[in-house]
């Protein structure tokens, strides 16, 4: 029996019951798509059911507010996911007159859809042959065929989409696709693989030669830089400042305490000669975290400390209460902070 139709019979005997498995509405397959980037199924979940209600079209979604969007997606991270899908909902409503793509080639057209999401799409919605890859389809096509091709190199990309396009010739892209991502996920899993139980386990190469642990290959990872966030929590006891984040960097468009980022761990007396402190006097602050809580990002790890200025009254214009601080979409690390500084 061929490999495609080998991974057919056995997904339909274990495909994971998930909700957008049960529709082929492009605009819920798209969300669900760009939820699970980066974010593992069980955690994408609820808020795939949070986006679908409160915004059931892609109408709705066109309509709603950055910020809004942006609140909804709160806890997720990569948050220019979020802006992308609001950048291309209202693309399609006013560029495409609310017409969703329905091929491969015009998905590429949304923002934040790139090969991957684009082929899922076209494959599950309008059972186009376009191959999905990702990880779960590197590691077992690797392994299936004992491939040493680095996947993240830019031959491997190459080398492993043409044979998962190949792959898919004579298979049902909607139903292969799917399953070719749940083996990955539940069968030829990235350590302990279950291949007692695999249906492939007799023509896999990476069995028969004793390599299964060694691929997929990846070359060497890049390096993670470090910055030092200095957060700037102003409080009079009712108030405190937030701004919203600008430039393209991380978490852009996100509401935050001033912050003063520095090149490395920062002392009071440095901190105090910050322009910043010409506005605020600087002689009632304290470090709430003495050891910096890291919070750590794809690329990046952020060495992060907040400091608590008493005031007796803030008179900025940008002070919001306390108590409607959640209402505005801030970033993870921020309402950690939030929830240890409120509850004591």
């Amino acid at each position: 029996m061929e490999f495609n139709k080998i991974l057919e019979t056995w997904y339909l005997n274990n495909k994971r019951d998930l909700p957008w498995r049960k529709t082929q509405n492009p605009y819920f397959i798209w969300i669900s798509e760009i939820i699970l980037q980066q974010t593992r199924i069980q955690q994408g979940l609820d808020y795939y059911y949070k986006f679908i209600n409160h915004y059931p079209t892609v109408q709705d979604l066109a309509n709603a507010s950055e910020d809004a969007v942006l609140k909804d997606w709160q806890g997720l991270g990569y948050y220019s996911r979020a802006r992308n899908l609001h950048f291309s909902a209202k693309y399609i409503v006013h560029q495409l007159n609310g017409v969703f793509p329905n091929n491969y080639k015009d998905l590429l057209q949304l923002k934040g859809v790139g090969d991957y999401t684009a082929s899922a799409i076209a494959s599950i919605c309008y059972n186009e042959k376009a191959a999905v890859v990702d990880g779960n389809v590197y590691r077992v096509l690797a392994r299936y065929f004992n491939i040493d091709i680095p996947i993240n190199s830019t031959i491997g990309i190459k080398y492993f989409k043409n044979l998962a396009q190949e792959l898919i010739t004579n298979a049902n892209p909607r139903e292969y696709n799917q399953a070719l991502m749940d083996f990955g996920s539940l069968v030829c899993k990235p350590q302990n693989p279950n291949c007692l139980e695999c249906p492939l386990e007799s023509s896999c190469l990476a069995k028969a030669k004793n390599t299964i642990d060694e691929l997929p290959v990846k070359e060497k990872k890049i390096t993670i830089k470090k910055r030092y966030f200095n957060f700037i929590v102003v409080n009079d006891g009712q108030s405190t400042l937030i701004e919203k984040r600008k430039g393209k960097g991380i978490w852009e468009n996100l509401y935050q305490f001033p912050l003063i980022e520095t090149p490395k761990k920062t002392l009071l007396k440095d901190l105090q000669v910050h322009p910043f402190f010409k506005t605020f006097p600087s002689n009632n602050i304290v470090c709430y975290n003495p050891k910096a809580w890291i919070h750590k990002l794809s690329h990046q790890h952020l060495y992060t400390h907040f400091w608590i200025l008493e005031l007796d009254q803030i008179h900025q214009p940008n002070k919001v209460k306390w108590s409607e601080i959640e209402k505005y979409a801030i970033p993870k690390l921020i309402h950690k902070f939030l929830e240890s500084y409120q509850s004591k």
